[in-house]
């Protein structure tokens, strides 16, 4: 089954779309709409962020969102923000060494900031809350935990707090975790209203929204100085200077005509979500009384946190063949129970899931389209790790596109590789990857 065909299912009962109200929508692009100075295909975080910083330095932006703005996996993760990268910064630091991992490090706390600056700026209400909490699963799992918090103190200044079993029950309620780090620094929001608020602050500054617009074609022989043609699935077209390829995972739908090298270096992982029924305020503060996003250290991972109307919203479930579990709500809901054994039987309100792209190394994968020339840019690879590092990506392409690709380019010499097998055999082979590091957390 095709990934957006998939994908409304999962959003059907989403906690996000229902309480984030859409009170705005954008016209699909229709005829010809002349000429602009950047378009952009994806009306996620990446997109819009992108858009707002472009348009803030006089560019004329046009932005073709092929369902709804937030309709992907910037409108349905986890909520959480949070320092770093979704690889380890060993991996950054074996391409580009320590001083550039220095300095892609910091641009992810940048990252963090970026959000409570936009969210002041255009007054967004996205339920913002401080704090992070990453938590063992087991005494080797803690000693590990324990090395990468000294070397992110001593090699990247940046220290987190660290927490005993002895203390852990003041800041979680679990008898899961042996230890935890806790980084004021990082936080959670609701994602949706985030991403709402961004496209209102992107169509206030004249960025022009287009949603339903499927981009199908792009006119190759106008990828120059002329002009870079864009064609949705409709008939209607749009040119531009510079063009931003934003549509991360989604991409693969259109990959045949739009950017097939792209497609081969990511992979769609299914990840999955349930949110309780809203709970007394002193049973759902009890849970976790730091009120911290909270996410384990397990290869295969779970992450949760309480929500500003007093739920728990708990993630962890994941699928690399792109089927969804079944019995979601129930099977989701038991491993919330099994983590906070006080929930046992509370009523599960809403189940969903989504798409997020990983890259084989997990590093985030930005750079140029060669067989479209240089001046289109895309943005892919966040690896479940991008609701703080897509805002700043946003950033950095609107840095390149406007002349200087100096902070951009250190991440575009990253080098990724393509997963192996190709479409047929990449997702059995990852299937099985995945089996295995499920077995190592497991024992």
């Amino acid at each position: 089954m095709p990934l957006l065909d998939t994908d409304r299912d999962l959003t059907r009962h989403s906690y996000y779309a229902a309480t984030a109200a859409r009170t705005q929508s954008f016209a699909e692009l229709q005829g010809d709409a002349g000429a602009c100075d950047v378009a952009i295909v994806g009306g996620g975080l990446a997109g819009l962020s992108a858009a707002i910083e472009l348009r803030q330095r006089g560019f004329d932006v046009v932005l073709l969102e092929a369902q709804q703005i937030g309709w992907g996996a910037s409108g349905r993760n986890g909520g959480q923000a949070i320092h770093g990268l979704a690889c380890d910064l060993a991996t950054i630091e074996a391409q580009l060494g320590q001083g550039e991992a220095r300095r892609v490090f910091a641009m992810s706390i940048e990252a963090l900031d970026l959000i409570r600056q936009r969210c002041a700026r255009f007054q967004i209400d996205c339920d913002w809350r401080d704090g992070y909490l990453g938590v063992a699963t087991s005494e080797r799992k803690a000693r590990e935990l324990r090395a990468d918090t000294d070397t992110l103190a001593s090699r990247y200044d940046y220290p987190l707090r660290w927490i005993e079993h002895s203390e852990l029950a003041q800041w979680i309620a679990s008898p899961r975790y042996v230890a935890g780090v806790y980084d004021p620094r990082s936080g959670h929001l609701h994602p949706l209203k985030y991403c709402l608020g961004l496209a209102r602050a992107a169509a206030g500054l004249g960025v022009r929204l287009h949603e339903g617009s499927v981009v199908s074609h792009i006119d190759r022989g106008r990828a120059s100085r002329n002009g870079i043609q864009l064609r949705t699935a409709a008939g209607a077209t749009v040119r531009a200077r510079q063009l931003l390829l934003a549509g991360n995972v989604y991409l693969q739908e259109m990959a045949p005509a739009v950017a097939p090298h792209l497609a081969a270096r990511i992979m769609p992982v299914g990840t999955y979500i349930v949110c309780s029924k809203t709970m007394p305020v002193a049973q759902a503060d009890a849970l976790i009384p730091c009120g911290a996003a909270v996410c384990d250290t397990n290869f295969v991972l779970d992450y949760f946190r309480t929500t500003a109307d007093h739920r728990m919203l708990y993630g962890g479930r994941v699928s690399y063949s792109t089927a969804t579990p079944k019995n979601l709500a129930a099977s989701m809901g038991q491993r919330m129970a099994a983590t906070f054994p006080q929930l046992q039987g509370i009523e599960v309100e809403y189940a969903w899931g989504g798409f997020v792209d990983i890259s084989m190394n997990r590093a985030p994968d930005f750079g140029r389209v060669p067989a479209l020339g240089d001046r289109v840019y895309y943005l892919q690879g966040f690896s479940g790790h991008g609701l703080a590092l897509t805002g700043l990506a946003g950033k950095l392409v609107a840095e390149a596109m406007a002349g200087d690709a100096s902070r951009f380019d250190t991440f575009a010499r990253l080098k990724h590789r393509p997963f192996p097998g190709g479409r047929a055999l990449r997702t059995p082979a990852l299937v099985l990857g995945m089996a295995y590091y499920r077995l190592k957390d497991m024992l």
